[in-house]
């Protein structure tokens, strides 16, 4: 559904091209300081703009309309809004019968019986992490003083990501990325084993992310390589430091004081340049399909900060997690 968590619930609503988008956030706790001022530095980090981005630009200025009074949060259910300004829907009319090789175009059209809003990719846009990053800045502020930084380590199997990108570009075709993200300070004991681990919560927010294909926790499959000897991290100080942290943070489902370590997978972006063989569900023949619109070459440029955001909204939602009054 589009509602994720318990303790801490974020619910999504809207797609890219329609009037706005949102996100309601259930479970914030009150007195939390909070203004709109406060949003524009992550929301900046997601924005386009740079080489490798999608030249639709919006000034996506957050509407506080519920859950906060006076620069505070209420402790009631906080939504904040973004509308869509800058659309071109007519550049998706010919995916309504020629959905896009890679994208969510054609399970929308069988899932909801060709209801789906079609343009921009509706609501399996990425446009939505914009809401994303809305929620992770109000989570951010509960897990202090934990921090959480993701960083984009390679794009197109290349650490010169500038490189790939300008490759790519030239080639008129898409690449995705690697994304390292690390919590720091962590405390001891969160996550419930079996089901409610750290691994399971955290992964099943992370795939919610649009296009990402894979995670991995410390060492992560580099580990099915390695003998015990090497993996197990030594504890070396009464706090559970370990010498390593092939572990990522986590034994046993529960954090074990070290700093959360993870990466994942971004896969290519589906909307490329080049002509791309696919259905057309009126003929029910596969013809040429020339994509248009304004697309990033590769979405892993701007997916950090929605992954900071997300990983944030998961370490809120685990009891007992320190509220930061600052």
């Amino acid at each position: 559904m589009n509602s994720f968590g318990n303790h801490f619930r974020v619910s999504i609503f809207g797609e890219s091209h329609g009037p706005m988008i949102g996100i309601t956030l259930d479970g914030c706790k009150p007195r939390i300081p909070l203004s709109e001022a406060d949003f524009e530095e992550d929301i900046r980090r997601r924005q386009p703009g740079a080489k490798g981005t999608t030249p639709r630009i919006e000034a996506d200025q957050p509407k506080i309309v519920s859950g906060w009074y006076k620069g505070y949060t209420t402790g009631a259910p906080l939504t904040i809004l973004f509308e869509n300004q800058n659309t071109r829907s007519e550049d998706y009319d010919n995916l309504q019968k020629q959905p896009r090789p890679g994208h969510a175009d054609w399970v929308a059209m069988m899932k909801f019986d060709g209801f789906n809003d079609p343009r921009g990719g509706g609501h399996f846009s990425g446009r939505l992490t914009l809401a994303l990053v809305a929620a992770g800045v109000v989570a951010k502020k509960m897990i202090g003083p934990v921090k959480v930084t993701a960083r984009l380590t390679e794009a197109g199997g290349n650490t010169d990501i500038e490189a790939a990108i300008a490759k790519a570009i030239e080639e008129k075709d898409s690449i995705g990325g690697l994304i390292e993200c690390q919590a720091s300070p962590m405390p001891v004991g969160l996550g419930e084993p079996f089901f409610d681990s750290v691994e399971s919560v955290l992964s099943h927010a992370i795939f919610a992310i649009p296009a990402v294909k894979g995670i991995e926790f410390g060492s992560g499959f580099s580990a099915a390589r390695m003998k015990g000897s090497e993996h197990n991290d030594r504890i070396i100080s009464a706090d559970g430091k370990t010498a390593t942290n092939h572990a990522g943070g986590i034994n046993g489902g529960i954090t074990n004081g070290n700093d959360l370590i993870f990466r994942i997978a971004i896969k290519p972006t589906s909307s490329i340049s080049k002509p791309q063989q696919t259905l057309n569900t009126e003929s029910s023949e596969v013809q040429a399909l020339v994509i248009e619109g304004r697309h990033d070459t590769c979405i892993a440029l701007r997916a950090p900060v929605v992954v900071e955001a997300v990983t944030a909204i998961v370490l809120a939602g685990f009891p007992p997690f320190p509220l930061s009054r600052e």
